[in-house]
């Protein structure tokens, strides 16, 4: 089953890079289900649940905490179930800190109707901890 969502996932990707986060929730349906990775620093309130939700916890604390947050894909995987596995690296910079940061990242996405329904964040906690300063 072939989702034909990668085109509007390379769009996602851009506008997150860009922070145009009202063109990334564009493609996300009003029930989504936004799950952090574990221990990281959004990861409070994770599982988000809707729009607003992942409006005001997952974006604007984006904005507030980072300068910078760009996604790097390095492989795309369509697979069943309307599932799509992205691979990379965030690479950005944490608000008041001078350097760059760079970890490595999973996305897995699930689609139906053209919307995503659910995304699920798998991601290098311990170097990100490392690069704020946490730790």
């Amino acid at each position: 089953m072939s989702t034909n969502f990668i085109p509007n996932l390379e769009k996602l990707y851009a506008s997150l890079g860009k922070r145009d986060y009202e063109s990334v929730m564009s493609h996300l349906a009003n029930d989504i289900v936004w799950i952090v990775a574990d221990n990281s620093p959004l990861a409070d309130r994770s599982p988000y649940h809707g729009i607003a939700a992942v409006r005001s916890g997952i974006f604007e604390r984006l904005t507030a905490g980072f300068d910078k947050l760009v996604v790097a894909v390095d492989e795309i995987f369509e697979c069943e179930g309307g599932r799509v596995v992205v691979l990379g690296y965030y690479h950005g910079r944490f608000r008041g800190k001078a350097e760059d940061f760079k970890a490595q990242v999973a996305h897995v996405w699930t689609i139906r109707e053209g919307r995503v329904v659910k995304f699920q964040q798998y991601l290098d906690t311990l170097q990100v901890a490392r690069d704020s300063g946490a730790v």
